[in-house]
């Protein structure tokens, strides 16, 4: 599925800084498209801030510019919240779809990208929920009963639907949504980043950025 022809820019979209920095591994900018995926694609990894409205302005904004409308291929990362009995903190959650208020989301190339992120980690594909603030406690299994979504999220449904939005009429821009449970059922944390859940989804987190390039190379993008 690849070719030598070069691909449009990826932009990776994370909404803290603690994402951003366990995903600069390959020395990419948090704001500039310094780096390449091997095939001569800029990679951007963009911090957008929390939450839905924050996501939706910095995606916007940073799609904007594009050279060729639609180009620029869109993955939505960082932590997440497990709604499903089984799931474990470092678990990776791969979207086939993102669910919210404001609709749903078709994800492109679902089960090539998890794939390539089955050596990182255990991976569970299906859809995520957006939600406009963090699911504790038993909201969990009312949010899950109310979407079937393995995880949630706040910046994810946003990220893609803005994303899908942004390109031409008649052309679908390719976007993923790829979220590391931080805490699940039976493993709630307390404060966020400091016990060992947390520390988990850093770790796997850090590592997955091959996967998303071999996503990006190895996706027919539409505009090739």
């Amino acid at each position: 599925m690849t070719d030598s022809g070069d691909r449009g820019p990826l932009l990776i979209a994370c909404a803290l800084g603690i994402e951003r920095l366990a995903l600069r591994r390959l020395g990419v900018s948090p704001y500039g498209a310094d780096a390449a995926d091997g095939t001569g694609g800029p990679v951007t990894v963009l911090r957008t801030g929390m939450g839905p409205r924050a996501a939706e302005r910095a995606v916007e904004r940073a799609l904007r510019d594009e050279r060729e409308p639609g180009g620029t291929a869109v993955v939505a990362t960082g932590f997440c919240a497990g709604l499903m009995p089984g799931l474990h903190p470092g678990d990776l959650v791969v979207a086939d779809e993102t669910r919210d208020a404001a609709g749903r989301t078709q994800c492109t190339g679902t089960q090539l990208l998890a794939d390539a992120l089955r050596p990182y980690g255990t991976v569970h594909v299906g859809p995520l929920a957006g939600s406009a603030h963090i699911v504790r406690g038993p909201a969990r299994a009312a949010l899950h009963a109310a979407t079937a979504a393995v995880a949630a999220d706040m910046e994810s449904a946003a990220t893609l639907r803005t994303a899908a939005r942004t390109g031409p009429a008649g052309r679908q821009r390719p976007v993923a949504a790829v979220r590391v449970v931080v805490d699940a059922p039976g493993h709630e944390l307390i404060r966020p980043g400091t016990l060992r859940g947390g520390i988990s989804a850093f770790r796997v987190l850090r590592g997955v950025m091959p996967a998303f390039l071999e996503w990006h190379r190895s996706l027919l993008l539409p505009w090739r």
